[in-house]
């Protein structure tokens, strides 16, 4: 399945943490690297993925990492259906998707078990631009 995603990474005094994520890594659960794009006091780091099996642990890893400012994280993710960016930030120890106002995550379920992917990004829609469902209204 091709899911286009991009993934940006802004953190405060995170060059040394990000510096190994800027080189390939077969050892990674996720593939791809990330290229530096800042250079003020939010340092940001960015990478695009063509399919979601890319990208999949990417979330987990960031979280796992000993970020000297873990408040200043911040990780913005735009898969190719969304409408906007969705953000996650380090809450109680843990990378968590932090609600954004006027916008809704919709799952789909699995049309064999009725179950939601535990891995599927779903889709982030504007909820006053669309009725709320991925196909808008």
């Amino acid at each position: 399945m091709s899911r286009i995603a991009e993934v940006i990474v802004l953190a405060r005094d995170a060059r040394e943490i990000m510096e190994p994520l800027t080189r390939p890594d077969d050892s990674r659960g996720w593939t791809g690297r990330f290229t530096d794009i800042g250079h003020g006091m939010f340092e940001g780091w960015a990478v695009e993925f063509v399919r979601r099996r890319g990208w999949i642990g990417l979330l987990d890893h960031l979280g796992s990492l000993p970020w000297p400012s873990p408040h200043s994280v911040q990780v913005l993710i735009h898969d190719e259906e969304d409408d906007c960016f969705g953000l996650w930030m380090i809450h109680d120890g843990r990378l968590v998707e932090v609600p954004l106002p006027r916008t809704e995550r919709y799952f789909w379920t699995d049309h064999y078990t009725g179950k939601v992917d535990p891995d599927s990004p779903g889709i982030l829609t504007r909820t006053d631009r669309y009725d709320g469902s991925p196909e808008g209204g």
